[in-house]
Protein backbone atom coordinates (compact mmCIF):
# COMPACT_ATOMS: atom_id res chain seq x y z
CA UNK A 1 0.00 0.00 0.00
CA UNK A 2 1.68 3.20 -1.05
CA UNK A 3 0.10 6.02 1.58
CA UNK A 4 0.13 9.51 -0.07
CA UNK A 5 -1.51 11.32 2.43
CA UNK A 6 -3.70 10.85 5.49
CA UNK A 7 -6.99 10.43 2.61
CA UNK A 8 -5.33 9.24 -0.74
CA UNK A 9 -3.57 5.96 -0.68
CA UNK A 10 -3.09 3.41 -3.54
CA UNK A 11 -3.69 0.02 -2.93
CA UNK A 12 -1.41 -2.87 -3.66
CA UNK A 13 -3.17 -4.33 -6.47
CA UNK A 14 -2.96 -1.19 -8.65
CA UNK A 15 0.45 -1.10 -8.81
CA UNK A 16 2.70 -3.54 -11.25
CA UNK A 17 5.95 -4.31 -10.64
CA UNK A 18 7.92 -6.88 -12.02
CA UNK A 19 11.73 -7.71 -11.75
CA UNK A 20 13.66 -7.66 -15.11
CA UNK A 21 17.49 -8.01 -15.72
CA UNK A 22 19.26 -4.56 -15.25
CA UNK A 23 21.29 -3.14 -18.36
CA UNK A 24 24.54 -1.73 -17.85
CA UNK A 25 27.96 -2.96 -15.99
CA UNK A 26 28.38 -5.22 -13.30
CA UNK A 27 29.99 -8.56 -14.66
CA UNK A 28 28.61 -12.26 -14.62
CA UNK A 29 25.96 -10.55 -11.60
CA UNK A 30 23.76 -8.61 -14.13
CA UNK A 31 23.11 -11.70 -16.76
CA UNK A 32 21.96 -13.97 -13.95
CA UNK A 33 20.12 -11.86 -11.81
CA UNK A 34 16.74 -10.10 -12.12
CA UNK A 35 17.16 -6.95 -10.01
CA UNK A 36 15.80 -4.52 -11.95
CA UNK A 37 12.13 -3.21 -11.45
CA UNK A 38 9.98 -2.17 -14.20
CA UNK A 39 6.46 -0.97 -12.08
CA UNK A 40 3.15 0.15 -14.12
CA UNK A 41 0.73 2.21 -12.86
CA UNK A 42 -2.25 2.74 -14.71
CA UNK A 43 -3.77 6.05 -14.11
CA UNK A 44 -7.60 5.70 -15.39
CA UNK A 45 -8.42 2.43 -13.58
CA UNK A 46 -6.52 3.87 -10.61
CA UNK A 47 -8.49 4.56 -7.21
CA UNK A 48 -7.32 8.44 -6.93
CA UNK A 49 -9.35 11.16 -6.97
CA UNK A 50 -10.79 12.35 -10.75
CA UNK A 51 -8.79 15.92 -10.11
CA UNK A 52 -5.71 14.20 -9.57
CA UNK A 53 -5.80 11.27 -12.55
CA UNK A 54 -7.05 14.57 -14.81
CA UNK A 55 -3.84 16.93 -14.11
CA UNK A 56 -1.75 13.49 -14.17
CA UNK A 57 -2.67 13.15 -17.97
CA UNK A 58 -2.23 16.42 -18.30
CA UNK A 59 1.02 16.34 -17.76
CA UNK A 60 3.92 16.30 -20.40
CA UNK A 61 5.94 13.23 -18.92
CA UNK A 62 7.45 10.86 -20.80
CA UNK A 63 7.03 8.35 -18.10
CA UNK A 64 3.32 8.73 -18.87
CA UNK A 65 2.22 6.23 -21.87
CA UNK A 66 -1.13 7.70 -24.60
CA UNK A 67 -2.97 5.02 -22.72
CA UNK A 68 -2.18 6.61 -19.71
CA UNK A 69 -0.44 4.23 -18.02
CA UNK A 70 2.56 5.18 -16.13
CA UNK A 71 5.69 3.14 -16.63
CA UNK A 72 9.01 3.52 -14.10
CA UNK A 73 12.06 1.29 -14.55
CA UNK A 74 14.63 1.45 -11.65
CA UNK A 75 17.87 -0.30 -11.87
CA UNK A 76 20.02 2.08 -9.62
CA UNK A 77 20.96 -0.40 -7.30
CA UNK A 78 22.12 -4.18 -7.42
CA UNK A 79 19.61 -5.07 -4.96
CA UNK A 80 15.85 -5.77 -6.22
CA UNK A 81 14.22 -4.29 -2.78
CA UNK A 82 16.14 -1.29 -2.96
CA UNK A 83 14.97 -0.67 -6.63
CA UNK A 84 11.57 -1.48 -5.85
CA UNK A 85 12.18 1.04 -3.08
CA UNK A 86 12.83 3.96 -5.48
CA UNK A 87 10.64 2.78 -7.95
CA UNK A 88 7.59 3.28 -5.83
CA UNK A 89 9.57 6.39 -4.78
CA UNK A 90 9.34 7.99 -7.95
CA UNK A 91 5.77 7.15 -8.69
CA UNK A 92 5.06 8.61 -5.13
CA UNK A 93 6.87 12.17 -6.16
CA UNK A 94 5.26 12.24 -9.88
CA UNK A 95 1.78 11.64 -8.15
CA UNK A 96 2.75 14.34 -5.07
CA UNK A 97 3.75 17.05 -7.51
CA UNK A 98 -0.08 17.30 -8.84
CA UNK A 99 -1.47 16.90 -5.45
CA UNK A 100 -0.92 20.12 -4.53
CA UNK A 101 -1.89 23.43 -6.58
CA UNK A 102 0.91 25.90 -7.00
CA UNK A 103 0.49 29.39 -4.68
CA UNK A 104 -0.95 32.02 -6.88
CA UNK A 105 1.71 35.23 -7.16
CA UNK A 106 0.56 37.77 -5.57
CA UNK A 107 2.68 40.98 -7.56
CA UNK A 108 4.06 43.51 -5.82
CA UNK A 109 5.79 46.95 -6.37
CA UNK A 110 9.20 48.53 -5.25
CA UNK A 111 8.62 51.19 -2.61
CA UNK A 112 9.28 54.81 -3.19
CA UNK A 113 12.65 54.69 -1.33
CA UNK A 114 13.63 51.80 -3.16
CA UNK A 115 12.88 53.59 -6.89
CA UNK A 116 14.94 56.77 -5.50
CA UNK A 117 17.84 54.40 -4.26
CA UNK A 118 18.11 52.47 -7.53
CA UNK A 119 17.95 55.64 -10.00
CA UNK A 120 20.45 57.22 -7.34
CA UNK A 121 22.60 54.31 -7.73
CA UNK A 122 22.32 55.16 -11.67
CA UNK A 123 23.45 58.51 -11.69
CA UNK A 124 26.65 57.90 -9.58
CA UNK A 125 27.26 54.87 -12.43
CA UNK A 126 27.08 56.97 -15.23
CA UNK A 127 29.08 59.90 -13.29
CA UNK A 128 31.61 57.21 -12.90
CA UNK A 129 31.76 56.05 -16.21
CA UNK A 130 31.51 59.90 -17.61
CA UNK A 131 35.32 60.71 -16.16
CA UNK A 132 36.73 57.59 -18.02
CA UNK A 133 37.00 59.96 -20.86
CA UNK A 134 39.61 61.97 -22.62
CA UNK A 135 40.81 64.97 -20.51
CA UNK A 136 40.97 68.20 -22.78
CA UNK A 137 43.58 70.69 -21.36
Amino acid sequence: MLELSRQVVIPDHEIEMQAVRAQGAGGQNVNKVSSAIHLRFDIRASSLPEGFKEKLLALGDRRISQDGVVIIKAQNHRTQERNRAEALARLKALIKGVMYAPKKRVPTRPSKGAKRRRLESKKKRGQHKALRGKVDL
